[in-house]
């Protein structure tokens, strides 16, 4: 019989969820059950189909099928209570502390004395911040007993808000690299027969992607036939916007709008991609950079994401740029396209750098971050 019940609760159990709890499940399993625990079935920002009849994890789910948003407080309160009094869990990992069902976790945690480990991507440049609800947050994080974060920025905002720092860990974004490893994927028939830059998205403001039209465009006017394509993967409330934005510019024979795919259909364009682009304005990580880099490809990474820090490496495996200049991404394309560039080199700086962010990095700090929990 395992001697503890550790509960991992995230909002919705995707690839990226899987992936990370079976390594975690794999160092631990003499010693812990590791259950998963999640908001709802529904895929809130991302429509993931992920198959989870095949998972060895066991996954309870609050909300069902239901969004948190068509769920009364108070019926998701008393919800995420009853689901953890079922499972009663001796240590609870919460992603987050924005959503009411990870506020009502950590206060079942308070109320029966488990320790409780928070999961946390933000920095401190993510949105302008109030004084007041700075101190909340403050107040708020200190309940926690450790944390796990995603690399450099996070942990310093956590330090900033008063958590201590010997109780935060690194690993908490990764991706399962072994899928989008140039050998399981280059196989694949190219999607496109011309050479062309890869973004995916959701089409939301913070990802910034008019600018990343207009950039190309300018970089399509002065390189003509020489130029790349580029493809936007992705789907959201701002499509008409980039398809106007794409007639204006009259780039419609060589902007691609393919839509949201789901990962398998999407490893055709990272084994083809001569380049990734991520331009959002503000993001606390930005995971797609760990697949484009685990595919092996070149990437442009605006200095305002999460993973810039931790993952651009300035002239080896890519480059940053200011989200806000236009001129600097076009003439980064221009440099990615001209053939100055040794972007085989860069696509193995890339793949051997993010071999660390691994789903065995994100269980051996998870793995940390409750011995330290438990020995508080």
């Amino acid at each position: 019989m395992s001697q503890y019940k550790v509960v991992i609760l995230f909002t919705n159990y995707g690839p990226y969820h899987l992936a990370r709890v079976k390594a975690f499940q794999s160092i631990v399993k003499n010693d812990w059950e590791v259950v998963g625990l999640e908001i709802t079935r529904d895929g809130v920002d991302y429509q993931w189909k992920t198959n989870l009849k095949n998972s060895e994890l066991e996954i309870y789910s609050i909300l069902g099928n239901l969004k948190p948003s068509e769920v009364d407080t108070k019926t998701n309160i008393k919800k995420t209570f009853d689901a953890l009094s079922k499972i009663n869990p001796d240590i609870l990992v919460i992603a987050g502390y924005a959503r009411l069902s990870m506020l009502s976790a950590l206060f079942w945690s308070l109320w029966h004395g488990k320790p409780a480990i928070v999961l946390s991507e933000s920095k401190d440049d993510d949105e302008p911040r109030i004084w007041w609800k700075e101190i909340i947050k403050s107040w708020l994080i200190k309940k926690y007993s450790s944390a796990l974060v995603g690399g450099h920025p996070h942990k310093k905002y956590l330090v900033k808000l008063g958590f201590p720092e010997n109780g935060i860990f690194n690993g908490y974004d990764v991706v399962d690299n072994s899928a989008f490893h140039p050998d399981n994927i280059k196989h694949l028939t190219s999607p496109l027969n011309k050479p062309f830059f890869l973004s995916i998205n959701r089409f939301v403001e913070k990802k910034n992607l008019p600018l990343l039209i207009s950039a190309y465009a300018s970089y399509q006017q002065q390189l003509g036939e020489n130029a790349w394509d580029l493809v936007l993967c992705g789907d959201g409330k701002l499509r008409s916007t980039l398809e106007n934005l794409i007639n204006q510019y009259k780039l419609h024979n060589y902007v691609h709008l393919p839509g949201f795919l789901q990962q398998d259909e999407l490893f055709p364009y990272f084994a083809h991609g001569k380049c990734f682009i991520h331009a959002s304005t503000t993001e606390q990580w930005g995971l797609v950079v760990n697949e484009a880099m685990a595919a092996g490809l070149p990437i442009i990474v605006s200095n305002r994401c999460g993973c810039f820090e931790d993952l651009v490496i300035e002239g080896v495996n890519g480059f940053g740029f200011n989200p806000e200049n236009q001129q600097e991404l076009t003439n980064l394309m221009i440099k990615m396209s001209s053939g100055e560039v040794d972007l085989e080199s860069m696509g193995k700086a890339s793949l051997q750098h993010i071999n660390k962010y691994s789903p065995d990095y994100f269980a051996q700090g998870l793995k940390s971050a409750i011995e330290f929990a438990m020995n508080k």
